[in-house]
């Protein structure tokens, strides 16, 4: 494969791009600003995103629309319990030449795109997970004893419903800790439902335009890992984490009552990096510790496993973190 181009972007072209980004997504998509927010620090940031909410809630058409806004690849994969691994990542295949000679040739699956929607990816088998999973920890796959490297930037959405979990494989924990954010989706409003009628129902059709392009976006990427961290934000973002645990003699009594294990050390690295993004799209240039206290739920709700005693009682993991970031003292400049 080519090697990608990276293209160098400014603060201000920074800027300016996810502004035209933020536009045309917002020609087709109503409502749901939370959504694509947390979509885009997840895009900015290189990491990949789980999506939980009732179906029809505009997933698809979001990632869809992203694809387009940003001139790449897509690909949508629906998640079923016959699925199989080489469904995904692709099979060596018999072909062949003009002179009759026959050869094997790899025919690449849907995971080779820049965007693609893993739709009610618990519907699979944890074999068939897994496949994706890696593909999206290494950036490759291989197949066969070859190594076939994936186009960047790759992004995965992967979706979950909450409401039919029979016939499902939930994730283990060690793969939702691969996602940098899991997001809620709630549903929307009476004002956003009268609006997705107007849209969807007339005869115009809202066109949208590319506002940037795989190099602008690798640029991005490139410019967030540059955001320079203090000191003190690293100890705070440690410190959120470190708390979760249910052995720290500093944890809350929530955590030491419903928690089983606690944060991973990619947890921090997922805080770290999504702040970083935040303070770009904020238009400044250093992380804040408001940075580190938004992105604290969505980059560490699935991050932590609940006792048996929590998850029959179906506690909110988002209480547990409410009571955490309040546990840890802010520190003064």
């Amino acid at each position: 494969m080519d090697t990608v181009r990276i293209e160098s972007v400014t603060l201000e072209e920074f800027h300016a791009g996810q502004q035209a980004i933020l536009r045309e997504l917002r020609k087709i998509m109503v409502g749901q600003d939370t959504l694509i927010h947390e979509l885009l620090v997840c895009l900015l940031a290189g990491g990949n995103a789980l999506l939980e909410g009732a179906p029809g809630l505009g997933k698809t058409i979001l990632v869809r629309t992203l694809a387009q806004a940003v001139d790449a690849s897509f690909s949508r994969i629906q998640f079923t319990p016959d699925l199989m691994p080489a469904d995904i990542v692709g099979t060596m295949i018999i072909t062949e030449t003009q002179d009759g000679k026959r050869g094997f040739r790899f025919e690449r699956g849907p995971v080779f795109a820049n965007l693609v929607l893993a739709d009610e990816i618990n519907r699979a088998a944890p074999r068939t997970q897994s496949a994706l999973l890696e593909a999206m920890q290494e950036g490759r796959v291989t197949v066969a004893g070859q190594t076939y490297a994936l186009p960047q930037p790759f992004f995965v959405l992967a979706t979950q419903n909450p409401i039919e979990m029979e016939g499902t494989y939930p994730l283990p924990e060690a793969q939702l800790d691969r996602f940098l954010y899991k997001i809620d989706v709630p549903p929307p409003t009476e004002d956003e439902l009268v609006e997705i009628a107007r849209r969807t129902t007339g005869s115009q059709t809202p066109r949208v335009v590319p506002a940037a392009d795989e190099a602008f976006i690798l640029g991005m990427q490139a410019l967030a890992r540059e955001v320079p961290v203090e000191e003190r934000v690293y100890r705070y973002a440690a410190r959120i984490v470190g708390i979760t645990n249910p052995a720290d003699t500093r944890a809350p009594l929530v955590v030491r009552r419903r928690l089983r294990i606690g944060v991973s050390p990619r947890g921090i690295q997922a805080l770290i990096k999504a702040a970083k993004v935040e303070a770009l799209l904020d238009n400044r240039k250093a992380v804040s510790i408001e940075d580190i206290r938004r992105v604290a739920y969505p980059a560490l709700r699935h991050r932590f496993v609940l006792n048996y005693e929590a998850q029959a009682e179906g506690f909110p993991p988002d209480e547990i973190l409410s009571e955490g970031l309040r546990a840890v003292p802010v520190p003064d400049r």
